[in-house]
């Protein structure tokens, strides 16, 4: 498994790692992956997962690099610092490697957040702090609020049909030294990225490199500078193949093939608001909903 520093941290990532969330399969299927060199495992105190994380590393704790993140809602100071001892309970460890904002709350300064995460890393509890879902203007401010600290990643949204973060995000982390930590690295389901390939250039460059289709998404995502990928999977054979989308790199000219011919989006604000304020109970009924739309039409919503 190849490998990238975290931020200037002196600390190296590998570049496929695990994420856990809707992860239900169990610690035996995470040591597998932990086994081929995903080391890296990246859950939430909002997913419930943080206990299974916790068993699938115990006797493998220094081998792994845990991350996790605090939910908006528990933002202000006091409320964080229980957040932080909660998950440390659930994972049963004594330190969290990486502790993320699990995204903005513009009705909490960052500044009383990220001046509790700092004491927490004073305490030990934490080692390097991190963001999720920030914009280029909430990650300044984040840095800003961090001081000394400093934000070493930032967890976003990113893969073949989802480009965002191209047009700000990706720039400003590579130039700041920032991890880009991509999640949905295959998009919500690999029907959406088919929908989204009318030439079949997946295929194709699977076939040339005698990869799998999976592995060619992932390997265009982690080929970027300062990113690396945390796909899902409830099958150990599933983890497995996307380890095997590290250690050898898409050419430029098969990397050129996949930027021109697959198609992708980039969020506007508008989009943005909508996700974000869908409530979660309707998400799923509106994913389910996608499979029955055109493909032109499933295309608008990758």
């Amino acid at each position: 498994m190849q490998l990238k520093e975290l931020a200037q941290t002196g600390v190296f990532l590998p570049e496929i790692g695990i994420g856990l969330s809707g992860y239900r399969a169990g610690p035996q299927v995470l040591r597998q992956g932990i086994e081929a060199g995903a080391v890296f495992l990246d859950t939430a105190e909002s997913y419930g997962t943080e206990e299974v994380a916790g068993e699938a590393v115990r006797g493998l704790r220094e081998r792994v690099f845990i991350a996790t993140k605090v939910s908006p809602e528990n933002f202000r100071d006091a409320a964080f610092r229980r957040s932080v001892d909660a998950s440390l309970r659930r994972l049963r460890m004594e330190t969290i490697d990486l502790l993320q904002l699990h995204q903005p709350n513009p009705a909490v300064p960052v500044a009383e957040t990220l001046g509790a995460a700092a004491d927490l890393v004073r305490a030990g509890k934490v080692r390097y702090l991190g963001v999720s879902n920030f914009s280029v203007a909430q990650l300044r401010e984040a840095q800003a609020a961090a001081g000394g600290y400093g934000i070493v990643a930032n967890q976003v949204r990113y893969n073949l049909i989802d480009r965002t973060i191209e047009a700000e995000v990706l720039p400003y982390c590579q130039a700041n030294g920032i991890t880009v930590i991509a999640y949905t690295p295959l998009a919500r389901g690999w029907d959406r990225i088919r929908d989204c390939d009318p030439q079949g250039t997946l295929e194709q460059i699977a076939r040339d490199t005698g990869r799998t289709p999976a592995q060619i998404a992932l390997n265009w995502c982690i080929c970027k500078d300062r990113v690396v990928a945390i796909p899902m999977s409830n099958s150990a054979g599933h983890l497995l193949e996307n380890c095997g989308a590290s250690g050898w790199r898409l050419t430029a000219e098969q990397l050129s093939r996949l930027d021109t011919q697959i198609h992708f989006r980039h969020r506007g604000r508008f989009d943005r608001l909508v996700r974000t304020y869908t409530p979660a109970g309707l998400q799923p009924l509106a994913r389910r909903a996608m499979k029955w739309l055109p493909r032109g039409l499933r295309r608008r919503f990758t």
